[in-house]
């Protein structure tokens, strides 16, 4: 497949996130690529075939092809049989994108998945060079490999590390989605999950996987309280390309994921009213709620 590298900041871990994506941009697309922009030295590449928006961040790369044609590249790049009918079965080969694009990423010191359905905050405030420089994979929930971001390690070791989830020939190859990415593929770092913590703990000293990893909540779809329930932040701020929400005022976030609104309360909107007034878009600042973007006030 082609493509062409884009130039990366010298004195930074490079990182570049990989995103197949088929179908029809999502109405937030622009708020998205928006986020992106203001995170200029970190890259992302798509292989899409749902066109090329207009006024692209100029680390945001896009791939154009089928999707008949990507799960042919594929099934030839993993040796399997790759043809389910639904895209969202990508979501199952996350973990080996980096062995399937190995050529795309050869330059870049980490590669990441991800998804769509987020805005991201100031990235590299959150993920520092010294940070990525400890460990070989960060996941921004405490139990289990994070679907909508994850970060990895550039090496042989970690881009084929998805070939150690059990029957993981087959289980690419079932058209059925199976959550390999945050399941099977979490279980190689994470063990014994419902084990009493401290003994989980103890254990995991063992695990070499899991010592080389970072597994952190970050907050971004849910806060967890001290008790340990989930609370949904009635809003968040994005201002300048910083990232807060209403629960945990002045503390900066890595990214937004809005899952919960995306399925629930803007289910039931229309998506231009969701996107908030003409122009927002553009202005330093929005705010993003239940009922979608609107202007932030303190940009003004």
């Amino acid at each position: 497949m082609n493509y062409s590298p884009s130039d990366m900041s010298a004195g930074e871990p490079s990182i570049c996130f990989v995103i197949p994506y088929f179908g029809a941009w999502p109405f937030w697309f622009p708020f998205f690529l928006q986020s992106c922009r203001r995170n200029p030295d970190v890259n992302w590449l798509f292989f899409s075939d749902c066109g090329i928006p207009p006024f692209l961040p100029a680390n945001v790369r896009f791939v154009e092809t089928s999707y008949a044609d990507y799960c042919e590249f594929v099934s030839e790049r993993l040796g399997v049989e790759f043809y389910p009918d639904n895209p969202y079965k990508l979501c199952d080969i996350k973990p080996a994108l980096g062995h399937i694009h190995e050529e795309a990423i050869e330059s870049y010191d980490f590669w990441a998945f991800g998804d769509i359905d987020v805005i991201y905050g100031n990235l590299r405030k959150y993920f520092t060079a010294e940070r990525l420089q400890a460990k070989d994979l960060f996941s921004t929930h405490e139990r289990r490999v994070s679907g909508h971001l994850c970060i990895v390690r550039n090496t042989r070791r970690m881009r084929e590390a998805y070939r150690l989830i059990p029957k993981w020939r087959e289980r690419f190859s079932n058209p059925e989605h199976q959550a390999l990415d945050e399941g099977a593929f979490s279980r190689l770092f994470i063990r014994h999950k419902n084990w009493p913590e401290s003994l989980r703990r103890f254990a995991a000293r063992f695990n070499n996987w899991y010592v080389r990893s970072e597994f952190i909540e970050a907050h971004s779809t849910f806060t967890i309280l001290q008790d340990g329930q989930r609370e949904l932040p009635c809003a968040w701020f994005w201002l300048d390309g910083e990232l807060t929400n209403s629960l945990q005022t002045g503390k900066n976030f890595p990214y937004l994921h809005f899952l919960s609104w995306k399925k629930n309360e803007w289910a039931q909107e229309s998506e231009a009213d969701l996107m908030g007034p003409a122009g927002l878009i553009e202005e330093r600042g929005w705010k993003i709620t239940a009922s979608g973007w609107a202007p932030l006030v303190e940009a003004k």
